[in-house]
């Protein structure tokens, strides 16, 4: 069973690759106070059909090269506006 997340994308400026940001909510193990991280997947992105802001879904995949591991499976939201990933920074 291969992994699957849900995350945005952060840069889109490589041909057919995509910086995707993951976030994630955990509970720290000591202080038990609510942590939140973010994890950076580069995906491949074959149509190049995802843009900057868009909510994506990424698979894990055999190693593509020596950052990719996942591969763009659907583009669940489009973004409103081109400026939308800056909120996610």
């Amino acid at each position: 069973m291969r992994r699957r997340l849900v995350g945005v994308v952060a840069s889109d400026k490589c041909d057919k690759t995509r910086r995707v940001e993951v976030r994630r909510v955990y509970r720290h193990s000591k202080y038990q106070k609510t942590v939140s991280g973010t994890t950076v997947c580069h995906a491949h992105d074959e149509d190049n059909v995802s843009k900057m802001g868009d909510i994506v879904e990424i698979v894990e995949s055999r190693p593509m090269s020596k950052l990719k591991r996942w591969c763009v499976v659907s583009v669940i939201t489009k973004a409103t506006t081109p400026l939308a990933a800056d909120a996610v920074q």
